[in-house]
């Protein structure tokens, strides 16, 4: 990991119109920079807007306010001659490896489609070549170039994505969340594999995730996304030991331990209630609803997002000293 930024995420905004005038706030203002050979974790529950974020970023979809800047350039305004270079340096590795590969094309001509779209390998042995290297890369070999995606597992499959993404040497790749479909048993063999392709080419990963005790073993630092909100950032050590906001909290207090005597003496933090309509989202903190420690000031006010510890920032009125001495003045009144 180096001190150059390669991606700058700044106040972004994506709203979805639906009928009758209601707007789906998706993700609404959220910050946070990766920097070049780093993995960047962005964790949350489903619908909390982290595959959104990855899609907005990579630019499948507009940005509705904010700036997504990679290598300092403004993604959503790119000519069309810089969006090709674009596309080239940053890649995306999708959730479903039976959705995202077409089931009519063989593993060789699905890893060939970016080269072609990207007019790269005119020499078609040159190409073979290139998509046998990736294949051995990926823990697959080149017996498996001309069969089709349903002859292959799941993580055979999600393989196959991996080599997709690699074909154009990107610099930067979104996993959206790559291991969520697949067995418990494999999921570890990929995240070890994309460790091992970052080490060997120097790759920045956004790794987008639900499951936290994953994320932990192959990020640098973990953002904490809640209902379109970046609500924790920090490094991923620093996440565990010390989580801040009572939503991280709860989250690493529902990772199960494999030690009986200690699974069984520990607290377990537990949120009540459903997460709310991105619709509609609660006024003030968008987790007073469900956070067992809220005051009456999380009801009006957006909690500020500060630096509370070196590299460790929060949004949580807990840490604004105004807030918790009018709440403890008011607590010693009544």
């Amino acid at each position: 990991m180096t001190n150059h930024k390669l991606l700058e995420v700044k106040e972004l905004k994506k709203y979805f119109q639906l009928e009758k005038g209601k707007i789906l706030k998706a993700v609404d203002r959220i910050s946070f920079d990766i920097y070049k050979g780093e993995t960047f974790g962005l964790v949350g529950e489903s619908g909390c807007g982290k595959s959104t974020t990855g899609r907005t970023i990579i630019g499948l979809y507009d940005s509705t306010d904010g700036e997504v800047l990679y290598d300092g350039k403004n993604v959503h305004t790119l000519s069309e001659k810089e969006k090709l270079s674009f596309y080239r340096s940053m890649q995306m590795i999708f959730q479903d490896p039976y959705a995202s590969l077409n089931p009519r094309s063989t593993v060789r001509e699905i890893i060939a489609e970016p080269m072609e779209a990207h007019n790269l390998y005119r020499d078609k042995k040159e190409q073979m070549e290139r998509i046998y290297q990736l294949l051995e890369d990926v823990g697959l070999n080149r017996d498996h170039a001309n069969r089709y995606p349903h002859e292959f597992s799941g993580g055979q499959r999600q393989r196959i994505g991996i080599a997709r993404a690699l074909a154009l040497n990107p610099d930067f790749i979104i996993a959206d969340e790559p291991i969520s479909a697949l067995d418990v048993s494999v999921q570890a063999q990929i995240v070890n594999l994309l460790k091992k392709l970052q080490k060997e080419k120097g790759l920045t990963f956004l790794f987008i995730a639900h499951d936290l005790s994953m994320v932990k073993h192959i990020s640098n630092r973990i953002g904490v996304m809640y209902l379109g909100h970046m609500v924790e950032l920090t490094e991923s050590k620093e996440l565990y030991k010390k989580p801040l906001h009572p939503y991280t909290q709860a989250l690493l207090s529902a990772i199960p331990i494999p030690d009986p005597d200690v699974e069984d003496e520990r607290e377990r933090m537990i949120i009540q209630g459903e997460i709310p309509s991105p619709i509609n989202p609660p006024s003030g903190c968008v987790f007073r609803t469900r956070c067992p420690v809220a005051m009456e000031a999380c009801a009006s006010l957006k909690p500020k997002w500060k630096e509370v510890e070196e590299q460790h920032f929060v949004a949580c009125h807990l840490y604004d000293n105004e807030i918790t001495k009018d709440h403890d003045e008011v607590a010693v009144t009544k």
